[in-house]
C-alpha cells in the first residue's frame, strides 16, 4: 500500500516524521511492485520495526516498510534445524517460538526490540552472544535491479554491531528473510558477568538463561512501548588490548570484554557514568536513571534534542578519556529545511 504521512507509529522514539512515499510490503510480489514503481531519481529507504533508528522530520523518496511474515522449517537432522523467517517477524516472538521447540542458541538475545530483518544488519548481540553465529544465510533483494540472492554468513561480513548491509558494498540489499541453523544441543552461554551473577549457583540451562535475560532487561531497560527509547544509544568502543590496558590503568575498574579480530570492547556505559550523565535531562530527552547507555524520551518529538544530547555526551567522553563513541541507532532522513533545498 503506497501512502504518505506521519511515521510516528513506525519508530520507538515516537518522533514526528513524514515519508514522501511510504509503501508497506508483505510479500515478495509487493516488494517487486514497489521497487518497479519507485521514482528512479529518488532514494529508496527501508524501515523494519523502527526500534533502532532516529528519524529526521522528512524521509525523501520511497520508504519501504518491510512486513514480510512467515516461519518455515527448511531442514532438520534431529539436532540442527534450519528455520527460514520473514524479515517482518518480531524478533522476540521468534526467539520464544524457537525456545519452546528446543531450538537453542538465541536465549541470550531475548527481548531485543525490532524485527528479524534488522537482526543481521545490526548483528544484534547481548550477554555474550551475537546473532551472526546462528545465521546460515540472509535472503536479499537488490533495491535497484530487483535481483534476489541468498548471502552466506561469510558474505555478510559480520562484525561488532556491523555487517555488509551498513556499508556501501551491501547498502543496495533489502533483507527479506533470514535462515538460522539452531542447535538442540547448543552449549548454554552464561559467562557474561551480569548474567552469571543473576544465575548465581543455579543449574545452567537454556530455560534459566532465557528467564534471567528477560528479567535483567526488564529491570534495566525501559519498554519502548511505554517509554520512548532505542535501547543502547552508543556502541561499546573497540580498541586494541594495549590501548584498553593503558585506559584501564588510568581508569581502574573499567570493564573490558573480548571482541573479534584481536580487539576488545570497553564499556561505554561505564565511561558515561564516570562523567555523571545518568539522570541528566535536556529538552525532553533524558539519560536513563537505570542505564547510562540508554536515552529516554520525556516529551521530545523531533530528532534534534536526541542528537544534541548524544553529541554532548560523546564530546565529553572523548575529551575526558580520548575515546570516540559511535551511535548505535541509524539516523535516517533530513530536516525540513534540507528537504526544501
Amino acid at each position: 500500500m503506497r501512502t504518505s504521512g506521519d511515521l510516528t507509529r513506525f519508530n520507538t522514539l515516537g518522533l514526528n516524521a513524514t515519508a514522501n512515499h511510504l509503501v508497506t510490503v508483505s510479500t515478495l510480489v509487493e516488494l517487486d511492485k514497489a521497487l518497479h514503481e519507485a521514482v528512479v531519481s529518488e532514494p529508496i529507504e527501508v524501515l523494519g520495526g523502527g526500534s533502532n533508528v532516529v528519524l529526521q522530520p522528512v524521509i525523501e523518496g520511497t520508504l519501504l516498510h518491510v512486513a514480510i511474515k512467515g516461519r518455515e522449517l527448511r531442514a532438520d537432522d534431529g539436532r540442527v534445524a534450519v528455520v527460514c523467517v520473514g524479515a517482518g517477524e518480531t524478533w522476540h516472538d521468534f526467539v520464544v517460538w524457537c525456545h519452546h521447540r528446543g531450538l537453542n542458541g538465541l536465549a541470550n538475545l531475548a527481548l531485543i526490540p525490532g524485527s528479524v530483518g534488522a537482526a543481521p544488519i545490526q548483528n544484534i548481540g547481548a550477554y555474550g552472544v551475537e546473532v551472526a553465529q546462528w545465521i546460515r544465510a540472509v535472503h536479499v533483494t537488490n533495491r535497484y535491479s530487483g535481483e534476489r540472492l541468498q548471502l552466506s554468513r561469510d558474505a555478510c561480513e559480520f562484525g561488532y554491531r556491523d555487517s555488509i548491509f551498513k556499508h556501501e558494498a551491501g547498502a543496495h540489499w533489502i533483507v527479506t528473510a533470514v535462515e538460522f541453523a539452531l542447535d538442540r544441543q547448543a552449549v548454554v552461554q552464561a559467562s557474561y558477568p551480569s548474567l552469571r551473577a543473576r544465575l548465581s549457583d543455579a543449574p545452567l540451562s537454556h530455560d534459566a538463561v532465557l528467564a534471567a535475560v528477560m528479567a535483567i532487561r526488564r529491570e534495566r531497560l525501559p519498554d519502548p512501548v511505554v517509554t520512548p527509547n532505542v535501547g543502547s544509544f552508543f556502541k561499546n568502543p573497540l580498541m586494541s588490548q594495549d590501548d584498553a590496558d593503558v585506559l584501564a590503568r588510568h581508569q581502574p575498574g573499567l570493564p573490558i570484554f573480548p571482541a573479534s579480530e584481536g580487539l576488545v570492547k570497553v564499556s561505554a556505559g561505564w565511561l558515561i557514568d564516570r562523567l555523571d550523565w545518568r539522570g541528566v535531562e535536556r529538552n525532553g530527552v533524558k539519560v536513563s536513571d537505570d542505564h547510562a547507555l540508554v536515552l529516554i524520551g520525556c516529551g521530545a518529538t523531533s530528532a534534534t534534542p536526541w542528537l544534541a544530547l548524544a553529541d554532548d555526551i560523546a564530546k565529553s567522553v572523548e575529551s575526558a578519556f580520548g575515546v570516540a563513541l559511535e551511535l548505535e541507532p541509524r539516523v535516517m532522513g533530513c530536516t525540513a529545511e534540507s528537504a526544501k533545498s
